[in-house]
């Protein structure tokens, strides 16, 4: 399939990462190129529909003509939002999203996409970034692709807590031991043949490694797929739909005020393939 031939306006918003695309909702609600759109999100990473302004029930929809939907805390749309007060327990766990992570990364199969609407924007802070971590190893130079592309690395949920919360309580500690590390390969070879590296803060170390010698490796890569060649920057407006490809990009957001009422409803993609 030709992507070139896609029959919707896009406009490429930087060379590497993050396509707007201009349709209406009837359109994408019909599911008609959702074919073209998947493809799309592999190559771009990021797909933006500025102000669409879809229903929670809309945004149901559209998921479903792009993959399969998960239920998450028994719910296909989620709420997302730091105020406890809007989305409970949940909130505690989302400080964690100010930092550079791939969604599910400690699961069998991460999540293939997610698409975010945004219901109501904090007054300062809330942009959220993207970092295409195809292009990150593609630009690598040969020596390090040679040194890196065999390695394995350990994820835990603990390991992305303690970013934040480096002294955790015995029953917090406890709470985040529960969910089981998942070592991946730190080279994703997915079936498409592309690559693309797996980091971010649930990376815990590198099998085979000192734990010194592993987190600077780690932390290195992830400075380097960080870079601003790589990333894509979305400054929200209430109604703007985006969606990314998880298993391309690591994605944070820019701290805000707790109790700003930020609210975004989330829905998210079963994973299609293994990191393999």
């Amino acid at each position: 399939m030709n992507v070139a031939m896609l029959k919707l306006k896009t406009i490429d918003l930087t060379p590497r990462i993050g396509t707007e695309i201009q349709s209406d909702v009837d359109t994408l609600l019909s599911g008609k190129y959702a074919a073209e759109i998947r493809e799309l999100l592999e190559q771009r990473g990021v797909l933006i529909f500025r102000e669409l302004g879809l229903t929670e029930e809309q945004q149901k929809v559209f998921s479903n003509t792009l993959g399969k939907p998960m239920q998450q805390n028994g719910k296909v749309v989620l709420n997302i939002s730091l105020d406890k007060g809007l989305n409970g327990a949940l909130a505690a766990y989302l400080e964690g999203s100010f930092y550079w992570h791939i969604d599910l990364s400690t699961a069998d199969v991460p999540s293939r996409a997610s698409l975010l609407t945004a219901r109501k924007l904090s007054q300062t802070g809330g942009d959220t970034l993207f970092a295409n971590t195809y292009a990150a190893w593609d630009d690598l130079p040969e020596s390090k692709k040679k040194e890196i592309e065999n390695l394995r690395v350990v994820h835990t949920f603990e390991n992305s807590q303690r970013v934040f919360k480096p002294n955790p309580t015995y029953a917090e500690l406890l709470e985040w031991q529960e969910k089981k590390p998942k070592t991946h390969p730190l080279v994703w070879t997915h079936q498409s043949g592309r690559k693309s590296l797996v980091l971010g803060m649930t990376a815990s170390h590198v099998e085979g490694m000192s734990l010194e010698e592993g987190r600077l490796l780690l932390c290195w890569l992830n400075e380097w797929a960080s870079q601003p060649q790589f990333v894509y920057t979305h400054k929200w407006k209430v109604g703007d739909l985006l969606i990314w490809d998880n298993t391309g990009c690591m994605h944070r957001v820019e701290p805000y005020p707790f109790d700003s009422g930020r609210l975004m409803t989330r829905t998210t993609l079963e994973g299609e393939e293994r990191v393999a």
